[in-house]
């Protein structure tokens, strides 16, 4: 598990790629200095294991379903790339609950630079639109975000010059891809109530059923 915020920008050193996936060789010199065969590192939001360590660069690979699910397969050596190590339980929870798992990708349709801060525009696949609300949290490329807007087919973030410095959005322009990963909570919910409502009616609360019951006996036994 991650919490979505960035330990630092890497590259990708290498390609490898093979039949049905690809090995990946990435520097970063924070994430590398403790990792070790096995291990957990996000890259751009994707969980990746790691499979050797050399100095500065470790490699991992990467499979078929994550290179058709996220942006990985369109990066090239010396692309930047966000890096984090999975969270120890002794971690302060910095951003949000962040799995590393891409629910799908978004591009990068507008930047509106202020003074102290830039508005970032990124369209949202229909599937995804219903787990996405204002004030929210979202993964782009593996950074946890608070939601600012939603929109018809996209949403808006406000980026700190923090955010825009030590991370890829400081640098993507419109028509870059980005990896999306939604608030896992919300999907946990709706498949919980879904599995409550009646076929093409809303959720029924069982405790409401139980009250209804309740009274419609107490009207039978009043009624004269």
């Amino acid at each position: 598990m991650f919490t979505g915020i960035v330990e630092e920008l890497g590259e990708i050193a290498g390609i490898e790629p093979l039949s049905d996936a690809a090995r990946l060789s990435i520097r970063g010199k924070t994430v590398t200095a403790d990792a070790g065969h096995g291990d957990s590192i996000a890259v751009n939001g994707v969980c990746l294991t790691v499979v050797d360590v050399e100095g500065e660069v470790f490699t991992a690979d990467v499979m078929k379903e994550t290179l058709d699910r996220s942006s990985l397969g369109a990066l090239g050596p010396g692309s930047p790339v966000n890096l984090e190590r999975a969270v120890r339980a002794d971690q302060r929870l910095g951003g949000h609950i962040v799995q590393g798992h891409v629910d799908g990708t978004g591009v990068l349709l507008s930047r509106e630079p202020a003074e102290h801060w830039e508005v970032v525009r990124i369209s949202l696949p229909a599937e995804l639109d219903r787990y996405v609300v204002e004030k929210g949290s979202i993964a782009v490329d593996g950074i946890s975000l608070t939601v600012m807007s939603v929109g018809s087919g996209g949403f808006a973030v406000s980026l700190i010059p923090t955010t825009l410095s030590l991370t890829t959005l400081g640098a993507k322009r419109p028509g870059d891809p980005v990896n999306l990963e939604v608030d896992v909570i919300a999907k946990h919910v709706e498949k919980l109530v879904g599995a409550y409502a009646p076929a093409g009616g809303p959720a029924r609360d069982t405790a409401t059923e139980q009250t209804e019951q309740t009274t419609e006996q107490t009207e039978q036994v009043e009624r004269p």
